[in-house]
């Protein structure tokens, strides 16, 4: 097994020949953990480690955000020692533990049974109406690759990771509303005094097969918050399903939060606990981080657009 876990610190995978063998369990391990807690703070403060890796990482898919939360809860940019070394003028530091994720291997594959060229020369496949070399490419599988976290290195300093302006509520508010159109969605912003939805700040309703948003006016960042959370409803839940209510309201939240964190705004008060997902199975959990990683990815990339746009 990996030495560690989230609850002690982070894990270190060591030996190489069962390094693959290890990254595998390193996530059953922490996922039973989290499901099975019967301490909610700790299960929280866990999962809220996750949103925290992955709001930096959101194009990473949810098994490497796992891994790099596993090993290094603090990483904010990782890349590896090559990329660190050519693309960004930065030296991993001496003495520093790689971080270890899964990467794809691509190759060419038989159009019929989908394995690369090598290993279909052995297998029972007898497709043969196109040679090899006309093959599509694809993923034919995954292995271990070592990145490093930028507070592992040292050198040129990167200047996009340190624009304060994507903390300012305002821009993502702006960038929220102009990226409705993108996703899909209609949004008005109420003036509290006609505001007819009484304690709720914000609501998601379907007109017309599309989903239309209402969020109470209030201070900026309370405002994009509010429709940050209203997205992932539009984005993530069918207005005819009602079942299972507290989780689909945490699944919001917690999309809200990685976007939130993602553009710097203060994601303090989101009430990220797992108690509706206590009974839920290892492969349930990670359906659910699977949604959140993706809803989150559309709406971060939907923002990102409408501000490269306006620059």
């Amino acid at each position: 097994m990996a030495e560690s876990h989230p609850a002690s610190g982070p894990v270190t995978f060591g030996d190489a020949d069962a390094r693959a063998d290890q990254m595998h369990q390193a996530i059953d391990q922490w996922l039973h953990e989290l499901v099975n807690s019967v301490d909610e703070a700790r299960a929280s403060e866990a999962f809220q480690r996750w949103l925290d890796v992955q709001s930096q990482f959101h194009d990473y898919s949810h098994r490497n955000t796992l891994l790099i939360t596993l090993q290094c809860p603090e990483a904010t940019k990782v890349a590896g020692y090559r990329t660190w070394q050519e693309e960004f003028n930065r030296q991993v530091k001496e003495g520093e533990s790689a971080i270890w994720i899964w990467a794809p291997l691509i190759s060419r594959q038989c159009p019929d049974c989908g394995n690369s060229p090598s290993y279909h020369a052995d297998s029972d496949c007898a497709y043969d109406e196109t040679p090899p070399d006309e093959w599509d490419e694809g993923v034919v599988g995954f292995k271990p690759v070592p990145v490093f976290d930028i507070s592992q290195t040292q050198g040129e300093p990167l200047p996009e990771l340190e624009t304060a302006a994507q903390g300012e509520a305002d821009e993502l508010l702006a960038g929220l509303l102009a990226a409705a159109d993108a996703l899909g969605v209609t949004v008005d912003v109420v003036s509290a005094g006609a505001w007819p939805h009484g304690d709720a700040d914000g609501v998601c309703r379907h007109v017309d097969d599309t989903p239309h948003i209402q969020v109470q006016e209030a201070d900026p960042a309370a405002v994009a918050g509010t429709l940050l959370h209203e997205y992932a409803h539009a984005l993530l839940h069918d207005p005819s399903d009602t079942a299972d209510h507290e989780a689909r309201e945490l699944e919001a939240e917690a999309v809200a939060y990685v976007v939130g964190r993602h553009f710097g705004l203060e994601m303090d008060g989101s009430a990220l606990y797992l108690a509706a997902w206590s009974d839920d199975d290892a492969d349930r959990l990670l359906e659910r981080c699977e949604r959140i990683r993706a809803t989150s990815t559309t709406v971060i990339e939907a923002i990102a657009e409408q501000r490269d746009h306006t620059h």
